[in-house]
């Protein structure tokens, strides 16, 4: 019969939990809920509730002599339903561990003798068919090396028959379900922190904490009926209602309301005829008389008139978006309603709807803000009579947290409908519900290209209208035929775009490697199909070494070159990925003696950071001679026309988000766009003259394409979607998602609801909290939101506003391709305490102090940051501040909303509060360290990171913003934080199996310290979540009545010197015999060689323990491992116990006997009269088995 288990090292035999034991019930924390991992709710989305995995896949004896406890920390207690391999302590700061040999030759002795991989796979296939008949089984685990070895045989097996399988490290796994990346379950080195602070310090926090408790048991809960009463200000959010909806103006009689609309509907009537009977008005009306869209103006109207929901599809140039909303207004005008109508139309974009207002109000003869007005975020020009609206998508959202049932609204036109982006459908769930509410509002959808049948069915069949597009013809080239015309040749060296702050990685990405990417792998089937004989053979030798992944800048640029010397005059709009290839191109132009010459081309650029201005200048016709050429990301592909394009080059790609929802993880590539969105930067050629496309890819690669670009809600984290649900009282997260035109996955839903129950802004009923109340009135990240409710909370608001405003738009720190050594210097002037939110702080004041001096631009140029984005986050600042003090949580008093704004060490305290869960583990080893996260184990920095310049950060912890995957994960902005920053500002804390041992993010982050030094933390925890939610019901609440409580909480931050050190395999062991006690080593807490009865070292006493109580005297195990250390197994009564590694084999005999003598004893208890207690209890347990 197979023995005792030697991968479960420090174990002592007790009686096994049941394999299928669950997770342990913990009460809710107050300020969110317990974080699931992602692979454990994928199961609860895809089993039924009461599930509970296996953990292992060896059957077990019915009636073993010795069977095995794996006591991980009290995880089958509490967190996991795997066990993980346990071992001795490491530290973090050692190289060593066992060795690859030592392992192996461990299993080896335990595997079958002559079992041969033929064998092994045919057992596999009989566990794998149990586990599919198994409902209550989800997974097999094993550790195993011959599974190892045998792990694309057992992969190819599992697929065959439907399951999913990964190898990890050491660990295969074969599931019912998919399984992630990373499993920290299995992972035996993830971090553990033992926690030490200087007595000198814990004793200064005491006093402070029991003087404000002892002057809050005087006041006899006056600091509670303080906390939770109502606020008079109209700002408490304490209820729901009263917070969002507006009170119902009092009115006067009806008849006089009546006479009032029909007064001011004939005097828009008659300037509405006075403007069209002018002689502009003539004019003006006879241009748009030749559009295709005012030929079906009636058709139209018509449709609007007799259908709830109509939904047109508009070619490109039909002039539906100017148009459609002209034709509702002018007809309700004429039929005098003009005054109740009120038109609100969105757009994607602010350059749209900025961009379409101003036309439409052109063609009206009037000035922006009399009828026609638009809104955007920070930017609105609106009169008191307007009555069309252009606005972004997110603008109408936010009305409707105010206005659930639009009153007042006559029209809503969705346009663009066709980019699905998350706010548009978002949006059309909840007019879909509102309509039956609102049967006389009309909601129209418009288009150049949609799936009309789609929209139409998701709407019970709504009309459908198409109005023929006309553009002048645009002559299509693909790569082969501008290879062909310009007799340019690619080379595998020419290709490569030497540019951008990841400037090495794009190199070796673009270089020539047998892993193919995406993008590359997506086209590789249709290049070797592609018909080219027609082609000379130097275009078919250059196709035959095109890069996808390169952008081509060389080509790029050659080409403009040829346009400019061999075609007419013309502006040439060039489609682009994103910011980065943008600017660097533009900086590659402007060095060309031709392209580069202003007074030849005037050279520009779109993007959506910019600022309106900015953006604005792209419509302005350059001077006679003078040749406009822009470069625009996919902002330019629909709603805005630049008048005079008459070339368009077309990378085919375009930087998307897209999310992995099984690893919690967004990833940010480029990727190649739909055939829609081909045809849709072609047509921007051909819309006031004839025009010329050049498509820089082979047109077999475009027939490749896909029809529709993949939905938004499909492809990106869903929190704060999910929060807006919950604003809007739209019940049930996932029922009402399930409602969508097409349903994100299941498991992204679930995420992002866990999520908002970790930072305490839903309950665990999906309520919102009072927090939640709070972030849904703040237009950002809810981490975002939050950091700024804290930051407004403890009165350090200013530099939190700077940190909010700042991840809120394009990172301002610039870094030139020939100045980057200079651009870091510069940046590293900002940051001396290993935070890129610090640097940010430094960086913005230091701008504003310049511009008092008129001298903000040159500070900029010196110093290489964007003066877009410090103005951006100038104008963000404000807006943040004047929703904050709506709320009543500051007012106009800056002095004391900032009264320690100048306390960086709560300022980091604040970000990690904000942050949280984005929490990552600091391991310095030697001259590096390593960086480790919950959802994705081993990540990376970010180059433009002030940490990634850094050697050793002497912090413990890492709090980031955004993580995204490129070809590993990163981490892009970060802030070096301490323990006690973790524990007072992070997740919620719980107890672990024993005094001093907390834990944090559903126990992956585990704590150890001593039991007075936890308790203080969890008092001081629970004070401040209650100051915390006290301040957020009553926002008149003066926390100068904490200052005691706040006092130790800024001592604790500003005085953790992190002393304590990383831990891998620390366990919390559980006693045997009836009076089992539970007890947290330490990693030293007695001397291992202690002198005590039966001799001066841990051997003597051991073997003296044992035979006093008659049993057999240990036996010693040692092994040498790859760094000449040794470790050493001591065996006793079929029990094995695992020691340290030593430097030598008798200090790990010895150490390995110490481990086995604190497990006996309970640590601490040593001396002749306890050996001679353990002794009689050890005979006395012998006798009751017996």
């Amino acid at each position: 019969m197979r023995g005792p288990s030697p991968l479960l090292p420090r174990t002592l035999t007790q009686k096994p939990p049941s394999p299928a034991a669950g997770m342990k019930e913990r009460p809710p924390p107050s300020n969110g809920g317990v974080y699931v991992p992602p692979h454990q709710r994928l199961r609860s989305v895809i089993t039924c509730q009461n599930y509970t995995s296996s953990a292992s896949f060896d059957s077990i004896p019915k009636n073993p002599p010795i069977t095995t406890v794996v006591q991980d920390f009290g995880a089958q207690k509490d967190d996991h339903h795997f066990p993980r391999p346990n071992s001795s302590y490491i530290s973090a700061y050692d190289d060593g561990g066992f060795s690859e040999e030592g392992s192996d030759r461990e299993l080896d002795s335990y595997s079958h003798p002559g079992a041969g991989p033929s064998d092994n796979i045919e057992h596999w296939k009989r566990k794998l068919t149990l586990l599919s008949r198994d409902k209550d089984k989800q997974e097999l685990i094993s550790r195993e090396k011959k599974d190892r070895c045998d792990f694309d045989q057992i992969a190819a097996l599992a697929s065959r028959m439907g399951l999913y399988s990964h190898l990890y490290s050491k660990v295969v796994v074969v599931s019912k379900v998919p399984l992630p990346n990373y499993r920290f379950d299995l992972d035996d080195r993830r971090p553990q922190r033992e926690v030490t602070l200087p007595l000198g310090l814990l004793r200064r926090v005491e006093t402070y904490v029991s003087e404000f408790l002892s002057q809050k048991s005087r006041t006899n809960g006056s600091f509670s009926n303080l906390s939770f009463s109502r606020s008079s200000s109209n700002c408490s959010i304490a209820t729901d209602d009263g917070l969002f909806e507006a009170p119902e103006p009092l009115s006067s009689s009806k008849v006089m309301m009546e006479k009032v609309l029909w007064r001011r509907s004939m005097q828009l009537r008659d300037e509405q005829r006075s403007w069209q009977e002018s002689r502009g008005g003539r004019e003006m009306l006879e241009f748009r008389r030749s559009l295709p869209a005012y030929k079906e103006k009636d058709a139209v109207l018509s449709a609007i008139s007799q259908n709830q929901v109509v939904i047109i599809s508009g070619e490109t140039g039909c002039g539906k978006t100017t148009q459609i909303p002209q034709f509702i207004l002018e007809t309700e005008i004429e039929a005098i309603r003009g005054a109740a109508c009120n038109i609100i139309c969105t757009q994607p974009r602010r350059i749209s709807a900025m961009s379409v207002s101003e036309r439409v109000a052109a063609e009206r003869g009037e000035k922006l803000g009399e009828s026609v007005g638009y809104k955007v975020r920070l930017e609105g020009v609106k009169g008191r009579d307007t009555h069309l609206l252009f606005c972004t998508t997110g603008i109408l959202l936010r009305r409707l947290l105010v206005d659930r049932s639009l009153k007042g609204v006559s029209h809503v036109i969705v346009d663009e409908i066709h980019e699905r982006g998350m706010n548009e459908d978002f949006l059309l769930i909840v007019l879909k519900d509102l309509l039956p509410r609102r049967p006389e509002l009309k909601l129209i959808l418009m288009s150049a290209t949609l799936d009309a049948e789609l929209f139409a069915s998701y709407f019970g069949g709504s009309q459908i209208i198409h109005i023929p597009g006309f553009t002048y013809p645009v002559r299509t080239h693909f790569l082969e035929d501008i290879l062909e015309m310009t007799g340019y040749r690619l080379t595998p060296y020419n290709q490569i775009d030497d540019y951008g702050q990841e400037r090495m990685w794009k190199m070796s990405k673009q270089a020539p490697r047998k892993r193919k990417s995406q993008i590359a792998s997506v086209v590789e089937d249709a290049l070797k199909t592609a018909d080219l004989k027609d082609y000379s053979l130097q275009t078919r030798e250059s196709l035959s070494c095109w890069n996808p992944d390169s952008m081509g800048f060389n080509f790029i640029e050659n080409l403009l070159c040829y346009i400019c010397e061999n075609e007419g005059p013309g502006a040439i709009l060039v489609f682009m990925t994103g910011w980065d290839d943008i600017s660097s191109l533009k900086d590659k132009l402007q060095a060309h003696p031709r392209l580069g010459d202003s007074t030849r081309v005037l050279l520009l650029a779109c993007h959506g950071s910019m600022a309106s201005s900015e953006q604005r200048l792209i419509f302005d016709e350059p001077e006679d001679g003078v040749r406009k050429i822009v470069l625009a990301t996919n902002i330019a592909e629909t709603s805005i026309t630049i008048n005079d394009v008459v070339f368009v080059l077309d990378c085919g790609k375009a930087k998307e988000t897209s999310y992995d929802a099984l690893n919690n993880t967004p990833c940010l590539l480029p990727s190649w766009i739909s055939k829609v969105s081909s045809q849709q930067r072609r047509g921007r050629a051909g819309r006031v003259q004839p025009g010329e496309c050049y498509h820089l890819y082979p047109r077999c690669v475009f027939d490749a394409f896909v029809e529709y670009q993949l939905p938004e809600i499909l492809r990106t984290p869903l929190q704060s979607l999910c929060l807006q649900i919950k604003s809007l009282k739209l019940g049930s997260i996932s029922e009402f998602l399930s409602r969508a035109l097409q349903s994100p996955e299941l498991l992204a839903v679930q995420n992002a609801i866990e999520y908002l129950k970790l930072i305490g802004a839903l309950d665990e009923n999906e309520n919102l909290t009072v927090i939640g109340r709070y972030l849904t009135m703040l237009p950002v990240e809810p981490k975002l939101g939050k950091m700024l409710l804290i930051g407004a909370v403890l009165n350090c608001l200013d530099p939190v506003l700077t940190v909010v405003s700042g991840l809120s738009v394009r990172d301002p720190f610039l870094t030139p391709l020939d100045k980057k050594d200079l651009a870091e210097a510069a940046k590293s002037q900002f940051s001396r305490d290993y935070s890129d939110h610090l640097a940010l702080i430094r960086a913005y004041e230091g701008w504003k102090n310049a511009e008092r001096d008129y001298a903000g631009y040159d500070y900029c140029w010196k110093n290489f940051l964007s003066i877009q984005s410090m103005k951006a986050m100038d104008s963000l600042r404000k807006e943040f501040f004047s929703l904050l003090r709506d709320t009543g949580l500051v007012d106009a008093n800056t002095t004391s909303n900032n009264e320690w704004s100048y306390d960086e060490h709560l300022i980091g305290a604040v970000i990690c509060y904000g942050l949280y869960p984005g929490v990552c583990s600091i391991v310095n080893n030697g001259k590096s360290f390593s960086l480790k996260t919950m959802e994705d184990g081993q990540v990376l920095l970010y180059s433009n990171s002030v940490n990634s310049r850094e050697a050793k950060i002497p912090f413990p912890w890492l709090i980031f913003n955004e993580k995204i995957k490129v070809n590993s994960v990163f981490l892009r902005d970060s802030t070096a934080v301490t323990d006690s920053a973790l524990l007072l500002f992070g997740g919620s804390l719980s107890k672990g199996d024993s005094d001093g041992h907390l834990k944090m993010l559903g126990g992956y982050l585990e704590f150890f310290m001593k039991p007075a030094v936890a308790d203080m933390y969890l008092c001081l925890r629970r004070e401040l979540d209650d100051l915390i939610q006290d301040k957020l019901l009553n926002p008149r609440l003066d926390i100068s009545t904490h200052c005691q409580l706040l006092s130790a909480v800024r001592l604790l931050l500003s005085e953790d010197r992190c002393d304590g050190r990383f831990v891998f395999g620390h366990q919390v062991h559980l006693k045997s015999s009836s009076n089992t006690c539970v007890a947290a080593t330490q990693p030293v807490l007695t001397s291992r060689t202690e002198s005590g009865p039966g001799g001066d070292n841990s051997k003597s006493q051991l073997q003296t323990l044992l035979t006093r109580a008659g049993y057999a005297a240990p036996t010693y195990k040692t092994k040498q491992l790859k760094n000449n250390q040794f470790f050493t197994t001591v065996e006793f009564n079929g029990m094995q116990i695992m020691g340290q590694p030593c430097n030598n084999k008798k200090s790990a005999e010895k150490d390995a006997a110490a481990e086995a003598l604190q497990w006996l004893m309970g640590e601490t208890r040593t001396g002749h009269e306890y050996i001679n207690h353990m002794s009689m209890m050890l005979k006395k347990s012998k006798k009751d088995h017996n």
